[in-house]
């Protein structure tokens, strides 16, 4: 099953460090960054609450239009177990757009807390990468990404013969 992979924009593609504009804009994303996330074995998906980053990331990014994630509001016995976990208002939309795939998610607000409620209540194997908004997607954070998408796209191994 090909893992999905979410990605948050601000603070994590487009990073708020002190060396950069304080107006962000798709001339911060790093070409070299986003080149190495589309080469992923996995589907990326926004998650975002940008208006439109079909319209306008895709097309600087050179990338094909990608799914994005509703956020519905959630019931209010969601809201109430939400808050009582700390949970990202996030998460919860992001297990339930993945359904039963595993999936990735690269955000600069993520916390324990969002792996610890992923653990127990996603079906599939999640990772959570918190990203430093001041720098954005770096190296070490596609490293990870590419590891466990290699281990979560490798079919599983065959049954050896009975005897």
């Amino acid at each position: 099953m090909r893992p999905l992979l979410f990605l948050d924009v601000d603070g994590t593609l487009i990073p708020f460090g002190p060396t950069h504009p304080a107006a962000p804009g798709p001339d911060r994303i790093d070409r070299r960054i986003t080149h190495r996330l589309a080469a992923l074995p996995c589907a990326l998906v926004w998650a975002t609450t940008w208006t439109d980053p079909n319209r306008d990331l895709c097309p600087h990014l050179s990338w094909p239009p990608l799914p994005t994630t509703p956020f519905p509001d959630p019931t209010p016995a969601q809201l109430a177990e939400d808050r009582w976990f700390g949970l990202h208002w996030k998460t919860r939309a992001l297990s339930t757009r993945a359904a039963s795939s595993p999936f990735a998610w690269l955000d600069d607000e993520l916390t324990t807390r969002d792996r610890d409620w992923l653990q127990h209540h996603h079906p599939a194997p999640t990772l959570l990468i918190r990203v430093d908004s001041a720098r954005g997607v770096g190296s070490t954070e596609l490293h990870a990404l590419e590891c466990w998408c290699a281990g979560v796209s490798r079919p599983p191994a065959a049954a050896p013969p009975a005897d």
